[in-house]
């Protein structure tokens, strides 16, 4: 394809990411808006968070196997109008259930959104030129990540639109990818016997989110060491271990476990849930420690995000571009965990009275370390597979980041939660006040009502928690620096997904007994090696095939 035909494809892919990674931010800063005004507890706020997450990292998996069975495009198409629909009944609802119900089906589509970009990429893209766009995509992934809590601030802050507008937001982005897929994005269909591995699914969907609802739940709704706990941990690695039993059974597993005898894919997908982790984990907290610690409105506080936002940006773009013209990617990623390593530290020193320059500097260094890594780990992957496994090698990766941002959450806001309990009682006993409801850090104080004395020990405690929740990611960002080092560095390859299927298949159909039936696997490469080709200009020559490596079927383009 050349760099236009990939430029329109990828209009509709950004969109469609752009509305995915904004569902799950853009209602940070207004959720305690939309639960005082549907009338809901602590616990439905924590559930309206919770289910979004649970489903989308959930059916990451089980999208990306299909990516690898069925038409690229129109699941990407069926996962946006999941996601349509998911709005459209969030921003309708007028009880906190139907809420929580249109969450998981807007995380399901997200889920579908997130897997399926970056495998339609890798399949039109060869990995050579795929830096550059890569880190276009991490961009986008960086303004939907860090400017989504912004928006609903603003949101929220104008009267004449409102919370539900969080919802519909998004919407008018979902119809305009599906219209710019229809028309620019054309692949060819794998026509194929199929199994799907429903049992696998299953056991696989019902582990994880047992195990995420313990993580989201536990140090919230009951205690870490409870029956609850016990059951939830116990019932999912129960789940898991059965679901490993079926796939390694079965003959179209849902998560090949061939594919982490691979060495890039198991080390990236160790990367990858310890940069969701560091991630995730330390930056959604900032929001809160802006708003409280600093006593910045929502929309502000927004604002505030900015140096991470443009050292994300720059850093994947450039980034990406250096790649795809030098081909060499190990220096980007061993670079980017270093960085973000020391953004981490750096912000685990901030505190009440932190000048917004230097938490801009802190901030910028953590961006730009998350935009050398998070993105390219993908790339290394991608380049690492066979084409047949490209859906389920990039869906592993996508899974195992959004669970390690889940667990960081989860673990990290228990931390916080403890630390300023801890901190306002100490603060209280040190200023002779005596602690009253609220005021010791087991909710979140509306600082506007608190008199003065208060406020400032609330600040502090605030302050004081959030640089510690820095100071336990930065282990998770050197444990990824560790794992980086030990990647292989392998050249990039020049031919895309697609071409890279045909090859394949044609080798198999070689290899193939006499007589065997392969009219099922060769039909669509087939049509791949003729249509690809032509669709080349200058700007992206063919690699020539060395001399020695004769094409064996006789049918080259």
């Amino acid at each position: 394809m050349t760099n236009r035909q990939i430029l329109q494809a990828m209009s509709g892919l950004m969109a469609g990411m752009f509305v995915a990674i904004l569902a799950g931010t853009v209602v940070s800063n207004a959720l305690p808006t939309i639960i005082a005004d549907l009338g809901a507890s602590q616990s439905s706020y924590t559930w309206v968070v919770t289910a979004e997450l649970l489903a989308m990292t959930a059916t990451v998996p089980l999208w990306g196997k299909l990516s690898d069975l069925y038409n690229k495009k129109l699941l990407l198409q069926l996962s946006l109008s999941m996601f349509v629909l998911g709005s459209l009944l969030a921003g309708f609802s007028h009880g906190v259930g139907l809420l929580i119900f249109s969450r998981v089906v807007q995380g399901i589509g997200a889920g579908g959104l997130t897997a399926l970009a970056q495998v339609v990429m890798a399949s039109v893209i060869p990995p050579r030129r795929l830096g550059k766009y890569a880190g276009i995509f991490g961009a986008v992934f960086a303004v939907g990540t860090v400017a989504g809590p912004l928006v609903g601030g603003v949101l929220v802050d104008t009267s004449w639109l409102g919370w539900r507008w969080c919802f519909f937001i998004g919407v008018p982005f979902a119809l305009l990818a599906i219209a710019l897929l229809q028309r620019t994005l054309h692949l060819p269909t794998a026509k194929r016997e199929v199994r799907i591995d429903f049992l696998g699914a299953f056991l696989i969907v019902a582990g994880v989110c047992a195990l995420l609802i313990w993580v989201s739940l536990a140090g919230n709704q009951f205690d870490w060491a409870s029956w609850q706990t016990a059951a939830l941990t116990g019932g999912g690695v129960v789940l898991l271990a059965a679901a490993v039993f079926v796939e390694s059974r079965t003959a179209e597993p849902v998560i090949p476990l061939d594919i982490f005898r691979n060495r890039t894919v198991a080390l990236t997908t160790v990367a990858s849930l310890l940069v969701g982790v560091a991630m995730f984990g330390g930056t959604v907290f900032l929001s809160q420690y802006f708003q409280v610690s600093l006593g910045k409105s929502p929309t502000v506080a927004g604002l505030m995000s900015l140096p991470m936002i443009l050292g994300l940006l720059v850093s994947s773009t450039v980034a990406g571009q250096v790649i795809s013209r030098t081909g060499k990617w190990k220096r980007y990623l061993v670079a980017g965990a270093v960085t973000m390593t020391v953004g981490l530290g750096l912000l685990s020193t901030i505190g009440a009275d932190t000048s917004f320059a230097l938490l801009s500097l802190f901030m910028a260094v953590l961006g730009i370390g998350v935009g050398m890594l998070m993105q390219n780990l993908v790339l290394a992957a991608q380049n690492d597979v066979p084409a047949a496994e490209l859906g389920a090698a990039t869906s592993v990766l996508s899974f195992f980041r959004s669970m390690g941002g889940t667990i960081g959450t989860s673990v990290l806001g228990a931390i916080l939660a403890h630390r300023v309990a801890a901190e306002t009682a100490k603060g209280l006993r040190e200023a002779g006040i005596t602690p009253t409801g609220g005021s010791t850090g087991g909710s979140v104080p509306d600082m506007h009502t608190l008199p003065a004395p208060l406020r400032s020990v609330v600040e502090h405690a605030y302050g004081v928690a959030t640089a510690d929740l820095f100071l336990f990611a930065t282990p998770c960002a050197l444990l990824a620096l560790v794992t980086v080092v030990f990647l292989k560095e392998k050249p990039l390859k020049t031919t895309s997904g697609m071409e890279r299927l045909a090859e394949e298949s044609a080798a198999a159909d070689v290899d193939a007994p006499a007589g065997a039936d392969t009219s099922l696997t060769a039909a669509a490469p087939a049509a791949a090696v003729v249509e690809l080709p032509r669709q080349r200009t200058s700007d992206a020559p063919a690699p020539a095939r060395p001399e020695s490596d004769p094409d064996p079927t006789g049918q080259r383009a």
